[in-house]
């Protein structure tokens, strides 16, 4: 058995190994394709849903607003409308989410790093 030392009180809500955690609930979030290449895309810019639906190759108009609206909720993302005609939409990351995308930069750099790897352990694996 593996125990782990936390910094501190560990608060119910935020307890990954429980179920019915808020944390797990946020993780669960954070942690799927769309929303870390959302955040990855946004980076320090400010960008459209237009352009940012043109950064995120392969993602579908739906799941971009879906994500979107989640990164908002949760406070990662901001939007801000802009009263023209038609209304100009603006999404940016917020300081909890430039906290994040230096977690997603590690992951990236992780997956650039370690990309001939994983490929050769799934032929090897495959085979």
């Amino acid at each position: 058995m593996v125990t782990t030392q936390l910094n501190g009180p560990l608060i119910p809500e935020a307890d990954l190994r429980r179920a019915d955690s808020l944390g797990r609930e946020i993780f669960s979030d954070v942690a799927n394709k769309w929303a870390l290449l959302i955040i990855e895309m946004l980076g320090d810019r400010t960008l459209r849903f237009t352009q940012l639906r043109n950064e995120v190759e392969g993602i579908s108009h739906k799941m971009l607003t879906q994500n979107l609206r989640m990164l908002e909720r949760n406070g990662l993302v901001e939007r801000t409308v802009h009263p023209t005609v038609p209304p100009r939409v603006e999404y940016t990351l917020t300081e909890a989410g430039q906290a994040l995308r230096a977690a997603v930069d590690a992951l990236c750099a992780w997956t650039h790093r370690y990309f001939g790897h994983v490929e050769t352990a799934r032929r090897h694996f495959d085979a």
